[in-house]
């Protein structure tokens, strides 16, 4: 074995036999120039420059516009969770180039630093009035008959944190934040940062959520579009229920086991089968009217208990029963907007409203691929510029599933998670020249044709323009 020659295992003509710097302007996240293209085609920057303008006082160093747009790129690139990171880019010729961004408005961590701490309470605020932009632009594009929304909390874990002001324990045994969010699909619509310790009911925080997004709904988009809220039994509360039966809104909501309604469907023998669409789950559920003490009104109730999981027969008992709470059908507001729309057999009956209910799982999804695209650990000390950095994480991850919908889809899935199109589209090798007053990004033949380059510039720079 010892007399094995390795110049029989390689060719001498390819070896590389050196290393040296050359003066190209080269990247390697060639794919980020398109996400900037798809950034002014949508006219996003003139919407942040009339919230946040004012956050740079001096003229001195870049715009606050020039800082979001290079916290974008940062969360889309995905590289680094670390403030430190753009202290490697702003030395990076290419990547500024790609971003078409000038060398002296790279900005160094710490003016990074220095401008999430100049947000004050009322500037995070105005993040949700971007979000809420944003998705009554995207309502707008969908045409939606009917929109369902959900809400949920999502643990943050920042378990390993020296010291962060508002980590507190969540009910998942760790340390962090736990903000509560109401998301659309894919796409997170408004939220609230909030401290761990903070349950998901907590205060009148998601009474208060709901009024002024339905508000701004029938303002913007539609004044007799039905909505539908999807919450779990963390939310299981009349004043939450009284709200969305005020707004002429509908809701089905997990419920909580209590001693009674259990022994009510065991001694119940009125029982329908339901089968969850595209699984080969067995469900029985029995229908009946709940009302609590403390109730102005009976709601209705379905009782479900789970009979084969799959092709495994399960005995009652042995899985964790379920009930659901909503005034679909029973001839409300709601009932009337959706039979306007043409849509009432398909959310009025009780295996549609089961269909809705398992649809949550859905809604768990969207929070794994917020992280996927971010990160869970914050990096300030302070609860503010943290929350500052949170609502910037979701307004990229907004912005990244419309680039995906409106310009990556010859590219990648639009239900691909951020990691898979960061390999597939954002990590390719490119060249930026100049030549006849013209600036050209060059790429590998390969990636050119097998991800449809061309076709993808021309979907970014005409996507559809953000309207307010």
């Amino acid at each position: 074995m010892n007399n094995l020659n390795n110049n029989n295992y390689r060719n001498g003509n390819l070896k590389i036999n050196g290393i040296e710097v050359t003066t190209d302007c080269l990247t390697g996240r060639a794919g980020l120039s398109f996400f900037v293209t798809y950034l002014h085609g949508i006219s996003v920057f003139p919407l942040i420059d009339k919230l946040f303008g004012g956050l740079r006082k001096s003229k001195k160093g870049a715009s606050a516009v020039e800082l979001f747009k290079q916290v974008f790129c940062f969360m889309m690139d995905g590289t680094s969770r670390h403030l430190v990171y753009f202290d490697n880019l702003k030395n990076d010729r290419g990547y500024a180039a790609c971003i078409e961004s000038t060398e002296k408005d790279m900005a160094s961590s710490h003016s990074m630093k220095r401008f999430f701490k100049s947000f004050s309470i009322f500037k995070v605020f105005l993040f949700r009035r971007l979000l809420q932009n944003l998705f009554i632009w995207r309502l707008k594009i969908s045409n939606s008959d009917v929109i369902e929304l959900g809400i949920d909390t999502m643990v943050m874990d920042n378990d390993d944190a020296e010291s962060r002001h508002g980590v507190k324990p969540t009910y998942k045994k760790k340390k962090g934040f736990q903000p509560l969010q109401m998301n659309w699909g894919r796409y997170f619509v408004d939220a609230v940062f909030r401290g761990g310790n903070k349950h998901s009911n907590h205060s009148d925080t998601v009474q208060k959520m709901i009024v002024h997004m339905v508000q701004r709904i029938r303002k913007e988009y539609r004044t007799d579009v039905p909505i539908i809220l999807r919450i779990d039994s963390g939310f299981f509360d009349q004043k939450i229920f009284e709200v969305c039966e005020e707004l002429g809104i509908g809701y089905i909501c997990g419920g909580k086991m209590y001693k009674d309604i259990v022994e009510f469907a065991t001694g119940t023998t009125e029982w329908n089968c339901f089968s969850a669409p595209g699984k080969a789950d067995t469900w029985e559920y029995a229908e009946f009217g709940s009302k609590r003490d403390n109730w102005k009104m009976f709601r209705r109730a379905l009782y479900c208990r789970l009979i084969n999981d799959g092709p495994q027969l399960r005995l009652p008992g042995t899985r964790p029963d379920t009930i659901i709470i909503t005034n679909l059908g029973l001839g409300g507001r709601i009932d009337e907007l959706l039979k306007q729309a043409g849509q009432s057999s398909k959310y009025l009956s009780a295996d549609a409203i089961l269909a809705g209910y398992h649809v949550r799982g859905s809604d768990e999804l969207a929070n794994r691929a917020l992280k996927d695209f971010g990160h869970e650990q914050l990096p300030f000390t302070r609860f503010t510029p943290n929350a500052a950095w949170y609502y910037m994480m979701l307004v990229s991850h907004f912005l990244f599933e419309a680039f995906k919908e409106d310009a990556a889809a010859p590219a990648v899935s639009v239900n691909a998670y951020a990691s898979t199109v960061r390999r597939l589209l954002i990590d390719i090798a490119g060249k930026i020249v100049r030549h006849s007053g013209r600036v050209v990004l060059k790429v590998a033949h390969s990636s050119f044709k097998s991800l449809r380059l061309e076709e993808l510039l021309v979907k970014c720079s005409n996507p559809p323009t953000l309207q307010y």
